[in-house]
């Protein structure tokens, strides 16, 4: 029986849609009784820089981005040579039961610690050793992710002047918007998302006219020259205020996603696609072009954004508890945002999967290993020609899934003339994901620095110091831009996969001590299992990446980076155990949240604040 892609569709949308009306609200109610009456950071402190209370949707939107990288797009393209149903499985159980777990409990702990980041809630729940090798941990996750997406990103725009053209412009349309809303009309989000959009869509419109006109020498570069200018973007991106790039592009870069993902689904489910990709692979068990190892383990690591990210951490512990008006918003902020980040894993899933399996695996590989495998091409000549680029042997999974968007969208009538349109607006809100990851990681790299640096140098800790600023930036770019330059797709996203998912144990096993010291260790294990459960994978998957990868083809710096992070997170895991042992025998608390409000507006009318909360509460609401 064929499997055809509305099925997976459907299913998808109703256990995601169910599994936030259930579990994520027993999480919001009875693990971390979120309180509508607490006063968040960004109300209590508003230093209209950092902390800045935000309407909720554009916090959803920037959030969504910042979580929403390449992960989602290229990790279930990589793991389709495993067959689909690998990566079906483990993206709607990973991201309901673990990922978006993950992000809540996170959330949660850094709204009630003032907005701090992971290092400090560890350094506060467990201990100072476990802070410090959780900042060291996370610092070098950023590092290897910025350095991965980089290196989706280049491959993607390689000698493509329009891809080039169309990615570029949305760097001076977020500025514009951020002005916009900031100096020109001020509060008036509809208005400047309207515009922002149309002007994005313009430079895809557009971009085949500059691509043939006497400019397009100005906008084609080869990949070593791409990835320097991505560091170079990434410096100023890091050093820029939040309100000038990093927001508007978030919330823009949000609707793009949201609403292609949407029409995405739309063209499944009028085109009704068939799943040419098996169920299991004769490469399920290793062996295979794109991935060498077997499903078990590498489809965990491989999928991360969409199932599980420990990169997420450093966006739940960023910059959006310092934009949370009130806790009720972290439900839909938190564990909603995951939701519909698996959502989009799995639609990708379906588009790399709907293209015939030699095709998918001549995008992927390199010209030798597609030779020795000994396919013929289906239907990538033809599709070369609609799309204008050759698409041979372009490996990363940015740029099957274009194809495979662009050959679903150009199936509906009167679309197939606009496969190019179509192919190069799917490449374009691929590198939006990438270059809103690359603004977030940057930023959130560059204040870990400034504390580590901070060690030696107090006023290096001021991250308002313009040296500072600036000296922590350069450091974070140059280091991440060395390293994908060193490296390519092949090297980097195993690195990244694994280092993704160990920082994911150490967030989960900080996120149960939190639980615990809440008095709930009765729901602990809503993130002891999964953190179980993804370490004993994921140290699997790093000693076969070590022996049978790394250490076979001499990449002698990645093993040595591999060896490090097992080591923090390892040290991490014992002083959370140690944590758990202690807190257990704390007194217990199980009040649901409804009982916690009462109690709250009850103290606050006692202390005479109970009007002035209020106040503040219908303030978020009305501004949410």
């Amino acid at each position: 029986m064929e499997m055809n892609g509305i099925y997976l569709v459907i299913v998808s949308a109703l256990v995601l849609a169910i599994a936030y009306r259930l579990y994520g609200a027993f999480i919001a109610a009875k693990v971390l009784t979120v309180n509508q009456y607490r006063v968040t950071p960004a109300v209590r402190i508003n230093d209209g820089v950092d902390y800045v209370p935000t309407n909720k949707w554009v916090t959803f939107g920037q959030h969504f981005a910042a979580i929403a990288g390449a992960g989602p797009l290229v990790g279930p393209v990589i793991a389709a040579q495993f067959g689909y149903l690998p990566g079906v499985l483990w993206i709607l159980i990973g991201c309901v039961l673990a990922g978006a777990v993950h992000d809540f409990v996170l959330l949660f702990a850094s709204v009630r610690y003032n907005g701090k980041s992971i290092a400090d809630i560890a350094k506060g729940e467990i201990s100072s050793v476990a802070g410090f090798m959780t900042m060291l941990a996370t610092l070098f996750l950023l590092i290897i992710t910025m350095a991965g997406m980089a290196a989706v990103v280049a491959n993607s725009l390689e000698n493509s002047p329009w891809g080039f053209f169309t990615v570029s412009m949305t760097i001076p349309i977020a500025i514009f918007i951020g002005c916009y809303l900031r100096w020109i009309r001020p509060g008036q989000i509809k208005e400047a998302t309207i515009i922002g959009v149309a002007m994005i869509l313009a430079a895809v419109i557009f971009g085949p006219n500059v691509a043939a006109s006497s400019l397009a020498p100005y906008f084609n570069y080869n990949r070593e020259q791409i990835e320097i200018m991505l560091a170079v973007y990434s410096f100023f991106a890091a050093a820029l205020p939040v309100w000038l790039l990093l927001a508007p592009r978030g919330y823009l870069s949000t609707y793009m996603k949201v609403g292609t993902i949407g029409a995405l689904a739309l063209g499944i489910i009028c085109v009704m696609p068939v799943i040419h990709m098996p169920a299991f692979s004769a490469y399920v068990w290793g062996g295979g072009p794109v991935l060498n190892g077997s499903a078990i383990p590498f489809v965990f690591i491989t999928i991360a954004c969409g199932a599980l990210s420990g990169f997420h951490a450093t966006v739940s512990t960023g910059t959006t508890p310092k934009m949370i008006t009130n806790e009720k918003e972290m439900l839909p902020i938190g564990y909603g945002a995951m939701l519909t980040e698996g959502f989009i894993a799995m639609m990708a899933l379906i588009a790399a999967t709907s293209l015939n399996p030699n095709d998918y695996f001549a995008i992927n590989s390199t010209a030798e290993t597609f030779k020795a495998l000994g396919l013929q091409v289906h239907e990538l000549p033809q599709l070369s020609a609609m799309v204008g680029e050759d698409l041979m042997h372009r490996p990363g999974g940015a740029v099957s899934l274009a194809v495979g968007m662009a050959h679903i969208f150009s199936q509906i009538p009167m679309m197939a003339h606009l496969m190019g349109y179509w192919y190069h607006f799917c490449i374009m809100f691929e590198a939006l994901f990438i270059l809103t990851l690359i603004d977030a990681g940057t930023r959130v790299s560059r204040y870990m620095v400034q504390e580590l640096l901070g060690m030696a140098i107090p006023k290096m800790r001021d991250t308002h110091w313009t040296p500072g600023v600036y000296l922590s930036s350069f450091l974070v770019c140059i280091t991440w831009g060395y390293l994908v330059l060193q490296g390519n797709i092949g090297t980097i996203w195993p690195l990244f996969g694994v280092s993704n998912q160990l920082l994911a144990t150490m967030g989960l096993a900080i996120g149960t001590t939190v639980i615990i010291r809440l008095g709930r260790k009765r729901y602990a294990w809503v993130t002891a299992i999964p953190c179980f459960f993804i370490a004993v994978i994921t140290v699997m998957a790093d000693y076969l990446n070590v022996f049978d990868n790394y250490i076979p083809q001499g990449k002698w710096t990645l093993v040595v980076v591999s060896i490090v992070m097992f080591l923090l997170v390892a040290g991490v895991m014992v002083e959370s155990v140690r944590s758990w042992i202690r807190c257990s025998k704390m007194e217990q608390d199980y009040r649901t949240e409804t009982e916690i409000e009462a109690q709250t507006l009850a103290e606050l009318e006692k202390e005479g604040k109970a009007e002035e909360v209020l106040e503040e509460v219908n303030w978020a609401k009305n501004h949410a």
